[in-house]
């Protein structure tokens, strides 16, 4: 296939160079043409009366699109978070156990380290019930649209349950 259309193309330069007659008589003037096209778009556009973005008036928001986007997102945050865990095991000074002895000591509250601690867990949880969703999905179990929100609404209850949970060891 692409030997043809290297000949092709070859041919078709090989003619223009030694016939310029052949290119010039096939031609259009493509400003003009362009100008046309765009001018008939740009005024039936504007006689149909429609909006130029769809995405503003005819897209609402909806559960199962805000949980594909925070299932993203989550995936997204944790990458970075295990990264940079990684990254500080390896190049701060100490153990591990000499920087728990270290936050222990700031004497901050226990809701303040609670909320930090549910904080950390709130997107793995969630990003390990919705996938699993998604591993659901993929043996084509619940792709109806209710069932999309009732496993939508499972997800968000389990996440905060197990967050809570976890949280609070």
């Amino acid at each position: 296939m692409a030997a043809l259309l290297l000949r092709y193309a070859g041919r078709h330069c090989l003619r223009a160079h030694l016939s310029p007659r052949l290119c010039v008589r096939n031609a259009i003037p493509l400003g003009t043409a362009a100008k046309e096209e765009m001018e008939h778009f740009w005024n039936k556009n504007i006689n149909s009366n429609r909006p130029l973005s769809p995405h503003i008036t005819i897209y609402s928001w909806s559960l199962p699109m805000m949980m594909s986007i925070t299932h993203r997102g989550t995936g997204v945050a944790l990458s970075a978070g295990v990264s940079l865990f990684g990254l500080a095991a390896l190049l701060l000074p100490g153990s591990f156990e000499s920087h728990l002895q270290l936050v222990k000591a700031l004497g901050l509250g226990s809701s303040l380290i609670y909320t930090a601690k549910f904080a950390l867990v709130f997107p793995l949880m969630y990003h390990t019930w919705n996938g699993i969703r998604h591993l659901m999905w993929d043996l084509g179990k619940g792709l109806k649209i209710p069932q999309l929100y009732q496993s939508g609404v499972a997800v968000l209850v389990l996440t905060v349950l197990s967050s809570v949970g976890l949280a609070a060891m």
